[in-house]
């Protein structure tokens, strides 16, 4: 039973994703540093998009707003009504 053999290819081929059949002993090395170099450079992608990130009108208080979490402009603000809320009833 079985399908027979493995198709018979030339030895001498090479192609950058490792030519027929190819599994390489570290295949779970290379597959957890990749992840790693990926998660890095979204990692420093997130941030650079986070610092640059600029909004010409405020969320709705209250509303889902996932940005609302890390855009240093939008804490600010809410720090800002937070503030201006509790200021505002000691000077009535």
């Amino acid at each position: 039973m079985g399908g027979g053999g493995k198709i018979p290819y030339p030895k001498h081929v090479w192609s950058p994703a490792g030519g027929w059949y190819a599994q390489p002993a570290n295949w779970k090395a290379n597959t957890a540093i990749f992840g790693f170099v990926i998660f890095g450079i979204t990692a420093m992608v997130w941030k650079l998009s986070a610092e640059k990130e600029y909004r010409h009108q405020m969320p709705e208080p209250g509303r889902f707003f996932p940005s609302r979490n890390w855009s240093k402009q939008i804490i600010e603000h809410e720090r800002a009504q937070e503030k201006a809320a509790l200021e505002k009833p000691q000077n009535s």
